[in-house]
């Protein structure tokens, strides 16, 4: 069983309008990080598969990010 508390964050994350938002977030984010930090390698075709696991951490840091700051605004919000 989780504790309840992490029961709580995980509805409140995965509602439609709070995931809706976040993946937008973390989409945006996402590929604007994969351009910045791998733009160059993929341009010059030196790809490695060290490079699509790094691309996948650009979208699941900013998404991680996101879901922390809708639960923070929701703690805040509850008092």
């Amino acid at each position: 069983m989780w504790p309840v508390e992490l029961r709580v964050a995980f509805d409140t994350c995965r509602t439609p309008t709070n995931l809706r938002r976040t993946l937008t977030i973390a989409l945006v984010v996402g590929c604007i990080l994969s351009i910045i930090n791998e733009g160059d390698v993929i341009v010059h075709g030196h790809a490695i598969a060290a490079t699509g696991l790094k691309i996948g951490f650009n979208f699941v840091v900013p998404f991680i990010v996101s879901n922390l700051g809708v639960l923070a605004g929701d703690r805040s919000a509850r008092g």
